[in-house]
């Protein structure tokens, strides 16, 4: 990655790269494709694309990129870290799925940092697809994770001060901004999805939710159809934004839905964000809302309702790169 940071931010992009440039070099196989959302997305990219070097597997490294942000004390969007629900608990939510329908998930869970590997396992050791709250917890344990508290001092300094006051505010972006003294986090989400060199799809999502929710609440992130959906053939989408607006249009399946009908993947994208408007109307001002997609050919798209969203991709060079969404207003 020599020249470039994995926190640039690059222009001239767009919505879209066409399937040429991602289509491998002067005639050579395929490379594979990682997209997630945020700048933070950067770094899990970088992860994924190491683990695939190694020789893992896409799942593999869709995993490893999402186990980053999950780890990171500074992101308090994702995993150990993340922000608590009201009365002071941090509770993850996360799924991870491949294009030949194994999926697994968690939601609510609480005491284990790496939800999306907890996820993994459910898909792999049971014949769910989806655990929750104390359910989960216990899977976890009996399957060899640790045990470990997921308030950090930061994160209890900042729920403590907002039980001063009590009051919520969406704060649209906030994945990439570092929190005033006494604000909420929103949304907070890392989505992660991946082509093959093979052609096949993987993607995760994984979040400790909304900051300060009410106890229980759990947003898109680990519902398939809604924070992420994947199909062989067609593509992979995931989501971000404030989940519920998500959710009520299983808004990752309808993107991969539309990629199925022929659309491309900005296209779907922006389709999505423009019927969460159609249904929603004033109810979603100052919201935001943001879909990425890998298309069949390795084309990818973004778009989001507010200014502000970005992602990160890596392509046939191996380069992280962070580029900013077009979105429908602003």
């Amino acid at each position: 990655m020599a020249g470039m940071t994995r926190r640039t931010m690059v222009g001239g992009i767009g919505a879209a790269l066409p399937a040429a440039a991602l289509a491998g070099q002067n005639g050579a196989a395929p490379a594979p494709v990682i997209l997630s959302t945020w700048d933070f997305g950067a770094a899990a990219n970088d992860a994924a694309i190491a683990r695939l070097r190694a020789g893992g597997s896409l799942l593999d490294a869709i995993e490893a990129g999402a186990r980053v942000p999950e780890a990171d004390l500074s992101n308090h969007s994702v995993g150990k870290g993340g922000y608590p629900d009201r009365d002071g608990h941090v509770t993850l939510d996360a799924v991870i799925m491949d294009d030949a329908g194994h999926v697994g998930a968690v939601a609510a869970l609480e005491d284990v940092t790496h939800a999306v590997s907890v996820a993994r396992a459910v898909m792999e050791r049971t014949p769910h697809t989806l655990l929750v709250g104390e359910g989960a917890r216990r899977f976890a344990l009996d399957n060899g994770f640790r045990a470990e508290s997921l308030l950090t001092p930061d994160a209890e300094a900042e729920w403590r001060k907002w039980l001063s006051t009590a009051k919520y505010q969406p704060v649209a972006n906030i994945e990439n901004r570092r929190p005033a003294p006494g604000s909420a986090l929103d949304h907070d989400t890392i989505g992660i999805v991946g082509r093959g060199a093979d052609g096949r799809f993987a993607g995760a999502c994984t979040t400790s939710g909304m900051a300060f929710k009410m106890r229980g609440r759990v947003g898109d992130s680990p519902q398939v159809g809604a924070g992420l959906f994947v199909e062989a053939g067609v593509g992979a989408a995931t989501a971000t934004g404030v989940g519920e607006e998500v959710t009520r249009i299983a808004g990752s399946a309808r993107v991969v839905s539309s990629m199925r009908a022929g659309m491309a993947p900005a296209a779907a994208c922006r389709e999505a964000v423009e019927h969460i408007v159609r249904l929603r109307g004033k109810a979603i001002d100052g919201m935001q809302v943001g879909f990425i997609a890998i298309g069949r050919t390795g084309a990818i798209g973004a778009f989001a309702l507010m200014p502000g969203f970005t992602y990160a991709l890596t392509g046939p060079d191996g380069r992280s790169t962070v580029h900013p969404a077009p979105s429908l207003r602003g």
